[in-house]
């Protein structure tokens, strides 16, 4: 078979990984600089567009325009995410159908911005194995539903992706620990990362790898934690400096970059300095870790619940699980460890690194499917219940939530009305007895029923469930053998011809969008270069003579023209030749902050080190 590579598509960031064929161990493929994580983030800017770290530089710059955490919008309707809406900079529009992002003139979907993330890490493998990739596994939250799921294989298409497998995040996890470790027993995977939670119980045994019961929450995350510190900030300087920043876009984008970075150093630190620069004041204060976990406590505790609820439908107690694992980046916070501990009565395991792990079992999984691992089977479930509307807006369940898949159902339907043709069937999913509180599926009409008093029709109805968790619905009356049957597009889903015409432009805009692409990455080049520059020439103007200064000024100008201009390679140059004409400047300055580093140390301090 050809080459198949594993994708986790992230909340925070993105990766790709593979299987090694000479040592058998799943690895991340790093970009060109070394980096492993992809940020999910991507930026419009003109007509160009950015993704990756290249977008993250545009969050505070751009902050309409730069979409992130795209994963908690993914197969979603207005009405699912209106109440987060507030803490988004970009626009979200009021659709009754999947949500779209509105850019300047410009609507994107979802899965078009996760797309582009797809189709970096699509270039990022290709350029790693010198030849065209086509077939991935992606990976999903496991309580993803059906509409989330589709939205996924939507994006793939999109960015020119045979998706042929999607792979729960936890029993990602679970296979990439079980090639490392190979153990037998039953094991908890509790995956937190940025925007989603997810808990899976496995029986793993002689390379078989068996889902038995999953619950989670799709929508709580690390992102949560930021935004619970961003609260309290906004508070803190409301109260001390009077001013109220939350409708600043730029001001709420600088504050969640900050929240972010000390939830990362307070992981390992106690305490962390925080000190934001607005352009009427300068906040700043000390975070210790107990702040954060008194602000972040019951998101925490949220996540126990679902713990239980899933013990619960695999039948066991804590005291039956022989392992836990952590998955996700948001697991690095000491509270999480904590309250897992407390929970499951052992330590979890977090040997492989919980930013990369989903990735590498999607690269085992891939492996499998390839036909490079014969020795390993996965086992999964689907996370919701499955079912039809039936008289009164009933839900009659088919397929009940954590129903190993693949699998089928069928059950026998009548009419309710005298002579009644045509039988209106709803597919539903949800764990509620109404249709109405449960997430429409899909509609279709089989028609052609014979006339019939009611209660005589006898209608087959078949669920099909593939190994993607993706839904067909056959429906047939038997006496007639009239038949109807549908691929579930979940109401929140992409139209097919949408899908195709975004296929097709990914294509024909693949050459201006990588050139304009590049303009936008050298021009951000040049405007870091120009405001380092600037602040240099006022920092150390007394270091250089006036003619040295005449020639970095020159420099400064030309490139401030090139930057001007659409050519990219002008730029280009003219960055260089303003790194080069600095270079000394930027020595003396070197030696100077050196020296000021070293005027106030004994000279034993200075030996010792």
């Amino acid at each position: 078979m050809s080459r198949i590579v594993g994708i986790d598509l992230g909340t925070t960031n993105s990766l790709v990984a593979y299987v090694d064929d000479k040592t058998g161990q799943p690895r991340v493929i790093s970009d060109r600089d070394g980096q492993r994580l992809l940020p999910s983030i991507v930026s419009f800017a003109g007509e160009g567009v950015l993704v990756g770290a290249a977008a993250r530089r545009q969050l505070v710059r751009r902050p309409q325009s730069t979409v992130y955490s795209i994963k908690r919008l993914m197969g979603r309707g207005y009405e699912d995410v209106k109440g987060e809406l507030r803490y988004f900079p970009f626009k979200v529009l009021p659709s009754e159908g999947i949500v779209k992002i509105q850019i300047g003139s410009r609507e994107v979907t979802p899965p078009e911005v996760s797309a582009i993330v797809l189709r970096s890490l699509k270039e990022r493998a290709e350029a790693h194995f010198g030849e065209p990739i086509e077939k991935v596994v992606v990976t999903v939250p496991a309580y993803f539903d059906d509409s989330q799921r589709q939205a996924t294989k939507d994006a793939g298409r999109i960015a020119g992706l045979d998706v042929v497998r999607i792979l729960n995040e936890p029993t990602a996890a679970a296979l990439a620990y079980g090639l490392q470790r190979l153990h037998e027993g039953v094991v908890a995977v509790y995956d937190l990362g940025g925007g989603t939670f997810d808990i899976s119980i496995l029986r793993v045994k002689d390379g078989v790898f068996e889902v038995l019961a999953t619950n989670g929450n799709t929508h709580l995350g690390g992102d949560d934690f930021d935004r619970a510190i961003v609260r309290w900030l906004l508070d803190e300087i409301r109260g001390g400096h009077g001013a109220d920043l939350s409708p600043d876009p730029e001001a709420m984008q600088e504050l969640r970059l900050a929240a972010e970075a000390a939830k990362v150093r307070l992981s390992t630190d106690e305490r962390t300095p925080l000190t934001i620069p607005f352009d009427a004041f300068t906040y700043s204060r000390e975070i210790t870790r107990g702040d954060l976990e008194g602000l972040i406590g019951q998101l925490v505790d949220s996540t126990l619940l679902p713990c239980r609820m899933a013990l619960a439908d695999a039948g066991l107690a804590p005291a039956d699980i022989d392992e836990v694992v952590l998955v996700g980046g948001s697991t690095r916070v000491p509270l999480v460890r904590r309250r897992v501990h407390e929970l499951f009565g052992k330590t979890p395991h977090s040997q492989l690194n919980p930013d990369e792990v989903v990735a590498l079992g999607a690269a085992v999984q891939a492996h499998i499917l390839a036909g490079g691992i014969t020795n390993m089977l996965l086992l999964d479930v689907t996370p919701l219940s499955l079912g039809i509307e039936t008289l009164g807006g009933i839900v009659s369940v088919l397929i009940p939530r954590n129903t190993t898949i693949p699998t089928n159902a069928r059950e026998m339907f009548t009419t309710s009305v005298d002579g009644q043709r045509v039988v209106d069937m709803h597919v539903v999913q949800g764990e509620r007895e109404l249709a109405k509180d449960c997430r429409s599926l899909a509609r279709f009409e089989l028609s052609g029923v014979d006339p019939m008093p009611a209660g005589m029709p006898k209608i087959e109805v078949v669920f099909l469930i593939d190994a993607n968790g993706i839904l067909q619905v056959t429906a047939t009356e038997l006496r007639t053998g009239k038949a109807a049957a549908i691929e579930v597009r979940p109401t929140y889903g992409l139209a097919e011809g949408d899908v195709d015409r975004m296929v097709e432009e990914s294509f024909t805009y693949a050459e201006a969008d990588v050139e304009a692409r590049l303009l936008i990455e050298a021009r951000n080049e040049a405007d870091t270069v120009i405001t380092h520059v600037e602040r240099a020439l006022r920092q150390g103007e007394a270091l250089v003579g006036a003619e040295e200064q005449q020639t970095i000024g020159a420099a400064l100008d030309a490139l401030r023209r090139a930057r001007a201009t659409e050519d990219r390679e002008l730029i280009r140059e003219a960055t260089t030749a303003m790194n080069r004409a600095t270079e000394h400047l930027a020595e003396l300055m070197m030696d100077a902050a050196l020296k000021a580093a070293l005027a106030s140390r004994r000279a034993d301090q200075v030996l010792e080190k």
